[in-house]
């Protein structure tokens, strides 16, 4: 048996939990979103705003593999939230904004979420900088129970945030959908 059968036929690498490095989200206005995003929720700037362009770099490369020919150019923005997780913020050219950015039965990603204790107080800085409720007042997860509660939100370009005032587990632990 040669190295590479040996290789291909060695035992797989047990499964586990990976961890989330971070998320790629456009916006129409890359200024604008990254003074929201930092005076907002608190997030900080790994990498100043930045233009990419189509040529034979290796970003250039990289992004025509992704985007396919004729992207052109955009431009990115690198931040990091309080447990580390990176945020991309992506400006690019010829971009469309639909007025309902919402389209939650299509398969990708529809939400993201952030946690704070204090989910009202977010919720209203958010509409205060431009966002708004998605919902009228918070829900809670065990009322009279436990203070578990979140809110749908939008973000001043469409894009829909969801606020946890605690850990996903202690939200889903105890079976969420089937408490009153």
């Amino acid at each position: 048996m040669t190295m590479i059968s040996q290789a291909l036929t060695a035992e797989q690498p047990t499964t586990y939990p990976r961890s989330f490095s971070h998320i790629g989200i456009s916006v129409p206005d890359l200024d604008a979103a990254v003074k929201f995003y930092t005076e907002v929720l608190g997030w900080y700037i790994i990498m100043e705003p930045s233009e990419v362009v189509e040529d034979d770099r290796a970003i250039g490369e990289m992004c025509t593999d992704v985007f396919g020919a004729g992207w052109d150019r955009f431009r990115i923005a690198h931040l990091s939230t309080g447990d580390r997780i990176g945020v991309e913020l992506f400006e690019f050219k010829n971009q469309q904004n639909p007025e309902n950015n919402f389209e939650y039965w299509k398969t990708g990603i529809f939400h993201f979420c952030v946690q704070d204790p204090n989910v009202e107080a977010l919720a209203e800085k958010i509409v205060a900088a431009g966002g708004k409720k998605r919902m009228k007042a918070p829900r809670y997860y065990y009322p009279g129970e436990k203070p578990y509660r979140m809110i749908y939100m939008e973000d001043p370009f469409g894009n829909i945030l969801e606020i946890y005032s605690h850990s996903y587990e202690l939200h889903y632990g105890s079976g969420a959908y089937s408490a009153k």
